[in-house]
């Protein structure tokens, strides 16, 4: 089992889209009004709109309402990621380093989801992310 992607269902396509791109730094593909894709290096963020949801089961899925899952992003400098971003997003905390090893910020989607920027900085978490 290989794991490649994340889905968010979101309210606003128009809204969300655009957010990501500028936090990646990547285009979508819209491969339909209501869905596009953000490929990076090692994944893929798959953005659906609601409208989605019926297409699997009415009522599975629900567009800002995640308050569990932290969407992950290891970053050459987060310092750097701060300052591009600072003015652009809902900030949770500017960088600092978490006891395993990580200097990380984090922050909010349009709809609340919880973003986490990363840079590894101790050796052994430099180490660890080397695999």
């Amino acid at each position: 089992m290989k794991f490649v992607s994340v889905r968010l269902i979101t309210q606003n396509m128009q809204q969300m889209v655009p957010f990501y791109e500028q936090v990646t730094g990547a285009r979508a593909d819209w491969l339909a009004p209501v869905f596009a894709e953000i490929i990076t290096p090692v994944g893929v963020i798959a953005i659906g709109s609601a409208e989605t949801v019926p297409l699997f089961k009415a009522g599975s899925a629900e567009p800002a309402s995640n308050r569990s899952v932290i969407l992950e992003f290891r970053v050459e400098d987060v310092d750097a990621e701060f300052a591009r971003l600072s003015d652009h997003v809902e900030m949770v905390h500017e960088p600092k380093e978490m006891p395993w090893g990580n200097r990380t910020m984090q922050f909010r989607d349009p709809e609340g989801t919880l973003i986490s920027l990363y840079t590894p900085v101790t050796e052994a978490a430099k180490k660890r992310f080397a695999r």
